[in-house]
């Protein structure tokens, strides 16, 4: 299967651009895969540069977890943190996803200087 980059699922989720957009449609339209690390970069992005909120951040990983065509590295933990994430927006996906990224791999605690995150089952707040 193939993989994309961080502006290819850009791009299908914010459809700013026409021509990158039919290019991208082409390319996941027989199956591809988003890694966890594209997934993080892409939330970033969509903050930082696109000013999207929590909600809609939320809304724009469970479009992707849906998306017939794109396959999540470990859709379970995503499922998981993402469900994390809408219960506590302040800590932003990507801390949600690293804490159940550590949970499925039976790495507990997390160690964090973080916090809102400390206060998570499986975060030790150092």
């Amino acid at each position: 299967m193939r993989a994309i980059d961080t502006n290819v699922l850009l791009r299908l989720l914010v459809r700013d651009d026409q021509r990158q957009l039919d290019t991208a449609e082409k390319f996941v339209g027989n199956g591809a895969w988003v890694s966890h690390l594209v997934l993080v970069e892409t939330m970033w992005v969509l903050d930082a540069v696109y000013a999207r909120s929590a909600a809609q951040m939320g809304l724009a990983v469970e479009m992707l977890l849906a998306h017939a065509e794109l396959t999540l590295q470990d859709a379970d933990v995503v499922a998981v943190a993402l469900g994390r994430f809408r219960a506590h927006p302040v800590l932003g996906f990507s801390d949600c996803l690293v804490l159940q990224s550590a949970r499925k791999a039976g790495h507990l605690p997390l160690g964090t200087f973080d916090r809102q995150l400390a206060k998570l089952e499986g975060a030790q707040r150092l």
